[in-house]
């Protein structure tokens, strides 16, 4: 039996000749964010900007719109439900009320009453605005350390320039990641910042595998002009490079298809991410090299 191929064994497509396509596309698209991070903003989630959270399960199973309209009266301020699990289990999310601790108890004890008897509380839990402000430094913290740390490492297991494309690409999708979450205004929380590091994760090891092969060309073709010799390096790695994102989709297709309405936003950031991860690779963090002088050819 042959195997099968998506694409040819040896395909000589012509990257380079588009870069600048891409340039302006991610330039634009990365603008767009910057705009709409200032004007529209995130939807926060409660794990930054405090409220309270409560996972009940109701003694029969009722419409979600019949619940949101019976919580809605209590002028809580925007109560968010979802179903997880069984058609009987939802997740309630209150913003912050204002009164301090009594406040939220109070709130608390009026979702117990519009409720009813025979309702399950598996998880009720009170995040501060202290907290939330708290998980919000860290979250920065921990990107920025994540892009210093990927950044230290590929400079060292390569040359300066490679790691200065590879935190370029880096930025690139955490940017772009930002921005679907922006226009698609799903809850951002800490879910979220690790669909970022994931995605972020997932796009260093494309870029890897694509230097590695950039570093073997350049010893093996001396001669060759750079742009040439990305192309072949980004061609040799399509194969695999098609082969792991198509698998890496279709688990995550499965997650937003039967996962539940709970890891919906994160698999859609994730399939968002990782179709921009493996353009950046190509797009961003090879091109990128032509300008740091890998060798004396000029394109």
């Amino acid at each position: 039996m042959f195997p099968l191929r998506f694409i040819p064994r040896q395909p000589k497509l012509k990257f380079m000749a588009r870069r600048w396509i891409a340039f302006v596309l991610s330039g634009a698209m990365a603008v767009v964010t910057f705009v709409l991070l200032f004007t529209q903003g995130l939807n926060l989630g409660i794990d930054f900007t405090g409220g309270i959270v409560m996972e009940v399960r109701l003694p029969k199973v009722t419409e979600l719109h019949q619940v949101r309209t019976e919580l809605g009266r209590l002028n809580l301020g925007d109560v968010t439900l979802q179903n997880f699990g069984t058609e009987r289990d939802i997740l309630i999310r209150l913003p912050q009320q204002h009164g301090g601790a009594n406040a939220q108890n109070a709130a608390i004890a009026k979702i117990k009453a519009a409720l009813g008897e025979g309702v399950e509380y598996r998880k009720i839990e009170q995040v501060g605005p202290l907290v939330g402000e708290e998980l919000a430094t860290g979250a920065i913290w921990a990107m920025l350390l994540s892009f210093a740390a990927i950044m230290v490492y590929i400079w060292i297991r390569f040359e300066w320039q490679f790691g200065i494309g590879g935190l370029l690409a880096l930025v690139h999708d955490a940017i772009i990641t930002l921005g679907f979450y922006v226009v698609t205004q799903i809850e951002f929380n800490l879910t979220s910042v690790a669909a970022v590091l994931t995605i972020i994760g997932y796009s260093v090891n494309d870029s890897v595998v694509i230097y590695d092969r950039i570093r073997e060309n350049l010893r093996k073709y001396k001669k060759m002009p750079i742009s040439e010799l990305l192309d072949l390096s980004i061609n040799e790695t399509l194969s695999r490079t098609i082969m792991t994102v198509m698998t890496t989709l279709l688990a995550l297709l499965a997650l937003i298809l039967v996962g539940g309405e709970v890891i919906r936003g994160f698999s859609l950031a994730m399939f968002f991410g990782i179709l921009w991860g493996t353009y950046s690779s190509v797009y961003i963090s090879a091109p990128i090299l032509i300008y740091f002088k890998l060798r004396r050819n000029k394109d």
